[in-house]
This record gives structure tokens, C-alpha cells and sequence, in this order.
């Protein structure tokens, strides 16, 4: 990646094929963001681990996206902002998706992902402490003499593990926001402008263990944290997802740049089909992009992994009659229909 302003190069290019150089990732360059985007913590994370979900998620990497040009806009805006993209759409139209792609062409590593429901508090996103655990262990090294530390009984979230200080940004995955406590939104202020948070357990035992090793969301792993402090050396790529169910406060869609994700198309389909399925599309796949668009329209919308679901049967040798083109097999014709079902629930379909 080219760190140059004079670069007109952008870094995300929206085609789901990672960038491809030789640079080890602790000689990678990173554009620099503004001055009031700009973080002093030095890095001292290792580089992540490999994202092994993208290629379940995304399909292939042989396959070219075209992407939509506002997509790739406003993706590099925030990259270069260092401000997170709130995506809008109906559900089932791949916005948990951007996240991968994000990070599969930045080659960024493992996607942290973050379920938000009407529960979720900030503190659970950014680190769990096991104070039930650290007594009993404390107790046990009274009685046995076995050494133990603070930081064996915090876990970080994946937000608190996003803003570990790695040199180059960790893609978070902040999943229907629009499901959360009143509160989170303003909660989250704070963070997404100073880029640090405090571990109050680690700040009371600071002065016996400065630096303490805690658990993090990545499988296995493990970061260092001195005086109970953890601040982000790049701000993260923040991904939020929102199905439009609520309003946000104003101060938060301020500090957010929002993009609203359309329907696909046939040909976003049949890339999205050929990545999964193959290099190219037979007309037994074709068929039913066009059939499964005028069932989404008449039903009010379907998610694209339906299309998946379906495709799958067809191409599984399973179903005869479908694979031989005979779609209109009452059999076949009801199995689509229960496939195809509005994600409204018991809706009926529209005259």
C-alpha cells in the first residue's frame, strides 16, 4: 500500500481480491489520518491472526466484485478519517459483509465481530473481569503458594481488543446497532474520539504489576497492558450495521460517515453465486437470479443467502428436476417457495 498523498491510488477498491505485495506486515505503510485523528500510543501488538471466515462468508477470491463507486467513496473516506461507517440497508443485503471485504483486500486480519442486542453495555465490549476467579485464585496462592496475576482473569471484548495498539488498524464488525440500549451510542463517544479506555482492576494493582498479560477475542491470544491503560496506535475500521429500526443521536451520526446499502442486482448476484459456486454461471444459476428477484419483490424483499440456500440444492445433484432446468415441478416450485419465504415470518405475499 502506498502511504503518499500524492498517492491517487485508494487503498480499498472494493473488488474482494486482497492486495497483493511481499511487505512484511511490520513494514507496511498506513496513510496518515488527520492531526486530530492521530494517536500517540507507539504499536506493540503482533500482527493478527488470518481471517479464516472470509472465504465462508465471501466465497471465492477469484472472483471480481464491481463495486458500486459510492461504496469505494465513502469506505476510503473512513479509512483516511479514521471514523467508523455506520451501513444502512434491509436485511439480508450484505452489510456484515463489508467488513470482510474491508478486510480481505487490506489484508488486515481476522474480523472482530460484536453482537449488539438490547442488553449490551460498552464495558462488555471492551473487557470482562472474572473477580469470582481472581478470589479463589488468590485464596488458592495463600494456601499453596502458586503464583498468579490480575490480567489471567480479564478478557478483552472485541472492541477493547480493536483499539490495542497493532500498527496497522484491526476491521471491527459492530453488528445491528439499531438493537441497543438507549445509552450505547453516547457511550461510545467518548471512545471513538480519545481511542483509549482504562481497566479499573489493572489500575488498582498497578503499582505491584505495572504490566499485566490479559486475554483478548482473538482465539489464544494474548496482549500486554501497562498501568491498566489500553490505547489504539491507528483507530480501528469500525463496520456498524443498521437494519434503520431506530434513530441515533445526533453528536454519534456526526463522528459517522453512513452508507446506505441497495439491493442487489442481478449481476451483484451472480457474482456473489459464481464466488461460492464457481468461476462462471450456467443457466441453471441464472434462472433462478431471475427468479428469486421477482420473488423478492413480490414478497417485499429476500436476503441474498437465500439465493445461496437454493443454489445449493440445485447444484447438489439432489434434485433432479430442478437440475435439469424442469423448474416449474410442482415439487421443486413448493421447496422454492419454502426457501424463499418472506423474512417478515407468517406474512402473506403480496397479490
Amino acid at each position: 500500500m502506498n502511504a503518499s498523498p500524492a498517492s491517487a491510488e485508494p487503498l480499498y477498491r472494493g473488488t474482494g481480491v486482497p492486495l497483493l505485495d511481499d511487505v512484511p506486515y511490520e513494514e507496511r505503510a498506513w496513510p496518515a489520518g488527520p492531526p486530530w485523528r492521530t494517536f500517540t500510543t507507539p504499536p506493540a501488538m503482533p500482527a493478527p491472526p488470518d481471517d479464516d471466515e472470509s472465504e465462508r462468508r465471501l466465497g471465492s477470491t477469484r472472483i471480481h466484485r464491481l463495486a458500486r463507486p459510492d461504496e469505494v467513496r465513502l469506505v476510503n473516506a473512513a479509512l483516511l478519517l479514521r471514523r467508523p461507517l455506520l451501513v444502512t440497508g434491509r436485511p439480508g443485503v450484505g452489510k456484515s459483509g463489508l467488513a470482510f471485504l474491508i478486510a480481505r483486500e487490506l489484508r488486515l486480519g481476522r474480523v472482530l465481530q460484536w453482537a449488539v442486542t438490547s442488553r449490551t453495555t460498552l464495558g462488555s465490549g471492551l473487557f470482562e473481569y472474572d473477580a469470582v476467579g481472581r478470589a479463589q485464585a488468590l485464596h488458592s496462592r495463600a494456601r499453596d503458594d502458586e503464583p498468579t496475576g490480575t490480567g489471567d482473569f480479564v478478557q478483552l471484548g472485541p472492541l477493547g481488543t480493536a483499539l490495542l495498539p497493532y500498527r496497522l488498524p484491526r476491521v471491527l464488525l459492530i453488528d445491528e446497532i439499531d438493537k441497543c440500549d438507549i445509552d450505547l451510542p453516547n457511550d461510545l463517544l467518548t471512545l471513538f474520539e480519545d481511542g483509549y479506555y482504562a481497566i479499573p482492576p489493572l489500575i488498582r494493582v498497578k503499582a505491584k504489576e505495572p504490566t499485566v498479560t490479559v486475554h483478548t477475542a482473538d482465539p489464544g491470544g494474548r496482549a500486554e497492558v501497562t498501568g491498566g491503560v489500553v490505547g489504539c496506535h491507528v483507530f480501528p475500521v469500525i463496520v456498524m450495521t443498521s437494519n434503520g429500526e431506530r434513530e441515533f443521536p445526533e453528536a454519534f451520526m456526526r463522528r459517522c460517515l453512513r452508507m446506505d446499502l441497495p439491493e442487489p442486482d442481478a449481476a451483484a448476484l451472480g457474482e456473489m453465486v459464481a464466488a461460492h459456486f464457481g468461476d462462471r454461471l450456467g443457466p441453471r444459476e441464472e434462472q433462478l437470479i431471475h427468479q428469486f428477484l421477482r420473488r423478492s419483490d413480490r414478497v417485499g424483499g429476500l436476503a441474498a443467502d437465500q439465493l445461496l440456500n437454493a443454489v445449493h440444492l440445485v447444484t447438489s445433484g439432489h434434485y433432479p428436476r430442478a437440475s435439469t432446468g424442469e423448474s416449474g415441478e410442482a415439487e421443486w416450485a413448493d421447496l422454492l417457495e419454502s426457501i424463499w419465504h418472506p423474512l417478515g415470518g407468517e406474512g402473506t405475499e403480496p397479490a
